[in-house]
């Protein structure tokens, strides 16, 4: 697979990953209590970890390189 292929399939799973992940948070945020310190962990920890599960695709994508 070249990889203008490989880096095509990773935006596209990336995309669809991100949707759903927003998805998912907005869910979940809405069923919180309402506190802003709540408020303030939450998103700030889901705002960081939207990245860790896309290091393995980006990997992938990119050949496998370091």
């Amino acid at each position: 697979m070249g990889p203008r292929t490989r880096r095509f399939i990773a935006a596209a799973g990336a995309l669809a990953f991100l949707a759903a992940y927003v998805w998912a948070v907005i869910a979940i945020g809405d069923r919180l209590p309402d506190s802003m310190w709540i408020d303030l962990l939450f998103y700030g920890v889901a705002g960081i970890a939207w990245g860790v599960p896309l290091f393995p695709l980006i990997s992938w994508a990119e050949g496998g390189k370091k």
